[in-house]
């Protein structure tokens, strides 16, 4: 079934076409928002500046757009032109005036009754390229819709949710391709990542991110687990034009907290992936947490950026991981350059010179349960880091919580959660949170903004030297880039799972977020 309300007062000619040269010069666009992290680097940095450090105090309410759904809204929207796209869970896209939030049209897809997604029925957002929307749904297919009107070009299944397939994840659109990566890493299901041809739908390559026979790195896996390995990807990726190469994360190995049955470093799960855009062969990978027994997936948007790395400038790729360690590699060659904690951890006792953590065996799941810090939620998770080209900043919205790591015995069936083990809360745990400001080539810390609990918003930092970000007790906040310093607050009524953004209309910069079950749109 398909809603679709459309709005005499826009006509189609008002929504433009997005062609990949447009894409590509997205900076050249500050008031338009084109792709999930705004720019294929991930930076999640809008050169937007009319909100300032001096006036931010005067920000408000500008218009709010109520969805249906009691799902977790967790989508990024695109603007282009005036118009916003959104997602809105469990899968529907939306199409909105960015001036006043008036509904333009809307597409709604029913998810079948038996789908079971591991972790909440939410959709992140929507990519465009030319005249076309892609989404993705809960049953694992891939939509076209027309960008003018919400019709459907072609739907094509990705994989069969029936074994623990699903999508989740803001697909994004290259150069005459869309990529999305799978979820499902708690059924036992076998990751990949996926690029289809943007006109026809047709799949072009396909990266399993688990090795299979007589590939490299498929002796990492034990006898036949590699079969139900997870590492999913169910985050969107990054894209380097000029090197021709997509930088993707992956998630935890399965059954998740037992890893008795599945010896060895379980590539690539909980990696870094370097992939040629045009073939998918793999260039380079790293894995931030080999034989992952504690769910640290890494599964981050990574952050590309260049910098001057013992006095020669780099071309980087950054990740502020779940495992609580801040990395930084040279994005042309894979070399590690460097890894520092940045929360409070003590499953490893560091990392040696390649950035392999040592890992301490007393962490280790057991059946009456570990103490280890962080929880399996990690030091942050799959929300958005933010990169400031002015500061020199990485942003990253931190959690410091500890838990109980328990295992139990993981029997794997089709379609079933494939976990063995789980965690139990620390009693009367104290748990925070905080935005950490660290200096994106070394790590190092240069200012903190404390939160009560620990966050599931990602953070935006601007030109105007501000940076963005929610709380799970539904405060929206600015804060001075540089310094930390709290500028104003708004209490949205809604916890926080999501990305800010911002864009501009008629001159005018507004920053959005979702809360609750509502989209926000504030501006001075």
């Amino acid at each position: 079934m398909r809603q679709l309300l459309l709005t005499a007062a826009l006509s189609a000619a008002a929504f433009a076409q997005v062609p990949y040269s447009r894409l590509l010069k997205a900076d050249a666009e500050p008031g338009n928002w084109l792709t999930y992290s705004r720019t294929f680097d991930g930076q999640r940095f809008s050169p937007l500046k009319q909100i300032t450090p001096l006036n931010a105090a005067k920000l408000k309410p500008l218009w709010v757009y109520q969805i249906d759904s009691l799902d977790h809204f967790e989508a990024t929207p695109i603007v282009v032109d005036g118009v916003m796209y959104l997602t809105e869970p469990p899968d529907s896209v939306s199409a909105l005036d960015a001036r006043t939030g008036r509904r333009l049209w809307r597409y709604t897809r029913p998810v079948p009754s038996d789908v079971r997604p591991c972790c909440g029925r939410v959709n992140r957002g929507v990519a465009i390229l030319d005249d076309t929307l892609y989404a993705v749904t809960l049953d694992a297919h891939l939509l076209a819709l027309n960008a003018s009107n919400g019709t459907v070009k072609w739907d094509i299944e990705v994989a069969d949710y029936k074994l623990g397939h699903a999508l989740t994840l803001a697909p994004l659109a290259i150069d005459g391709k869309v990529l999305v990566g799978i979820a499902g890493g708690e059924y036992g299901i076998r990751g990949f990542i996926d690029a289809y041809d943007a006109k026809s739908g047709t799949r072009l390559w396909r990266f399993w991110t688990i090795p299979g026979p007589g590939e490299p790195g498929h002796d990492s896996w034990q006898g036949d687990s590699w079969k139900t390995g997870g590492a999913p990807a169910w985050v969107t990726g990054s894209y380097d034009p000029e090197l021709n190469t997509v930088y993707w994360g992956t998630g935890n190995p399965g059954p998740d907290w037992n890893a008795d049955s599945r010896a060895g470093d379980n590539l690539y799960s909980c990696s870094l992936l370097a992939l040629d855009a045009s073939t998918g062969k793999l260039k380079w990978h790293f894995q931030f947490t080999p034989h992952d027994t504690h769910d640290y997936d890494a599964t981050h948007v990574p952050v590309l950026f260049d910098g001057v790395v013992r006095g020669k400038p780099r071309k980087l790729v950054a990740v502020a991981n779940r495992n609580a360690f801040y990395y930084v590699f040279d994005r042309v060659t894979g070399e590690f350059l460097s890894g520092t904690p940045y929360a409070r951890q003590d499953w490893a006792k560091g990392l040696d010179d390649r950035g392999r953590p040592m890992a301490d065996p007393a962490k280790e799941p057991s059946e009456e349960g570990t103490l280890v810090w962080p929880n399996l939620f990690g030091a942050t998770n799959w929300f958005s880091a933010s990169y400031s080209p002015l500061t020199k900043l990485m942003y990253v919205a931190v959690r410091e919580q500890s838990s109980y790591f328990f295992k139990s015995e993981a029997q794997y069936q089709p379609g079933a959660p494939f976990m063995g083990g789980g965690e139990r809360a620390v009693k009367g745990d104290q748990a925070t949170g905080a935005v950490r400001a660290l200096d994106a080539v070394t790590g190092k810390r240069a200012w903190e903004f404390p939160l009560k609990s620990p966050p599931w918003s990602g953070v935006l930092a601007t030109a105007g030297g501000l940076v963005f970000g929610g709380s799970m007790e539904g405060n929206f906040y600015a804060l001075d880039a540089t310094t930390g310093k709290p500028l104003w607050d708004f209490q949205t009524g809604g916890v926080m799972y999501t990305n800010p953004m911002s864009f501009a209309v008629d001159g005018k910069q507004m920053v959005a977020v979702t809360s609750g079950h509502a989209l926000y749109v504030f501006g001075l």
